[in-house]
């Protein structure tokens, strides 16, 4: 498990708020926090701990670079909130605009890279091609065979471990209050509208709620009788222990990604193939997953494992909101899946033979996360029409961390009824489920 900060939680469940939060990774941490920010009551319920899943458990980058363009404006309001959430919260983040470089030996790759900064221009983002000298120029002391390459020097990272138990304990400055080791069991629905949430610990009453569960939020909503496309990834990364320095920023290669933390320590992945095990959840979803698995069938591979019939993906079907429900058994609090066997010895090789400089670096802990993920690979964040009161926030496959501060002061907007930061109608739920073709994902 990743080294995550602890914050405090609140000793008493309040018995109503104006707005319920369920799932404190940075999706419903930020969304608490513009909230609180703008004079609502708030409870921020997480059945584990603050950032214990997949909020902590990614490489901490925060980029524009290559993301789907639809998620382009949301991610560039994100970059500046990051930017002033320090000083607003008097919290250091970790947070840095150090850059991002990719490089690559792959034409193919280098063209598509070429096509999206084209693309982007219209979004005023200023990424830069490199060419084959510049791509080596910009990964010193790598010998790598590159053709060339992309960078965002604009873009960054901040420190996963510690960023969002530090936006919690900021909303809870604001009045937020925060509950941990309280699993929601489901939603309390009165005349049709949400009317609050029913806790393990009591009922909480409130005029909105928020799903914002990762991985676990489709089959919160399904236990309501509301669809969700949406799937599980696995996937493994590791921290190492202090080591000298050959990026300030982040470096991808087809070889090894890495992203300098700010103790000196690098987060490594190492280009593993993602899990998809095979669930009841997965099954029913296959056709709308489809042209994702076809575009990235390289990148993945499969099996089936514990998640068959354990986890968010598993088929529990409708379980009484009187009795412990699944996100209660004490395995689940927190997901903590196994790391894939034999990542950390062939990366670290890998690491010494990209970087001789970084020969003898030693890993400090390896962790793997399930990754929530949407057909299209771009979340949802919408109200839920057919339950007035309710909302999501989900559905960030691996690269909602970078993007949280922005996804949640969307949620927050679409909760108050106010001027939403960017346009909401990329990220609405029926362009899953209307019955109209799932666009392909673009860049992630």
């Amino acid at each position: 498990m990743p080294p995550i900060a602890r914050v405090q939680s609140d000793a008493a469940l309040p018995s109503q708020v104006d707005v319920a939060v369920i799932g404190g990774g940075i999706a419903g941490t930020m969304a608490a926090y513009y909230l609180a920010a703008a004079g609502r009551s708030v409870a921020l319920i997480e059945k584990g701990v603050v950032a214990g899943e997949q909020s902590s458990r990614n490489w901490g980058w925060c980029r524009v670079q290559n993301r789907d363009e639809r998620e382009i404006p949301l991610m560039q309001r994100s970059l500046e909130l990051w930017a002033d959430l320090p000083a607003r919260t008097g919290a250091d983040l970790g947070f840095r605009r150090d850059g991002l470089t990719y490089v690559t030996r792959s034409e193919a790759e280098l063209a598509k890279w070429d096509r999206w900064v084209t693309m982007a221009r219209g979004y005023q983002q200023h990424s830069t091609m490199l060419s084959a000298a510049e791509a080596r120029a910009a990964t010193p002391g790598n010998e790598g065979a590159w053709i060339g390459g992309v960078s965002s020097p604009r873009d960054g990272m901040a420190e996963p471990f510690v960023a969002v138990p530090r936006l919690a304990e900021a909303a809870r400055a604001l009045g937020a209050t925060l509950h941990q080791r309280c699993a929601v069991r489901g939603l309390d629905i009165t005349a049709g509208r949400v009317a609050g949430v029913v806790t393990e610990h009591g009922r909480v009453k409130a005029d909105a709620v928020l799903v914002a569960g990762g991985a676990w939020s489709a089959m919160m909503l399904r236990r309501h009788g509301v669809f969700l496309p949406q799937a599980s990834v696995l996937s493994t990364v590791f921290l190492t222990k202090a080591a000298p320095e050959v990026t300030k920023g982040g470096i991808y290669t087809p070889d090894i990604t890495i992203s300098r933390r700010s103790n000196g320590g690098y987060i490594v992945a190492a280009n593993n193939r993602g899990r998809i095990e095979l669930t009841p959840a997965g099954i029913r979803q296959a056709r709308l997953f489809w042209p994702t698995l076809r575009s990235r069938w390289n990148s993945v591979a499969f099996g089936i494992g514990s998640s068959f019939l354990r986890g968010p993906d598993a088929w529990h079907g409708k379980w009484s909101l009187d009795r412990p429900s699944p996100f209660e058994a004490e395995d689940m609090r927190t997901l903590d899946p196994a790391p894939a066997n034999g990542v950390a010895e062939p990366a670290l090789a890998q690491l010494a033979k990209s970087w001789p400089a970084l020969a003898g670096t030693q890993a400090d802990s390896t962790w793997a996360g399930w990754i929530d993920s949407t057909p299209d690979a771009v979340p949802v964040i919408a109200p839920i029409d057919a339950i007035p009161g309710l909302f999501v926030s989900t559905g960030y496959s691996g690269h909602g961390f970078g993007i949280g501060p922005g996804a949640g002061h969307l949620a927050a907007d679409l909760i108050l009824g106010r001027t939403p930061l960017v346009d909401p109608a990329p990220f609405r739920l029926d362009r899953l489920v209307d019955g109209s073709p799932i666009r392909e994902p673009g860049m992630i």
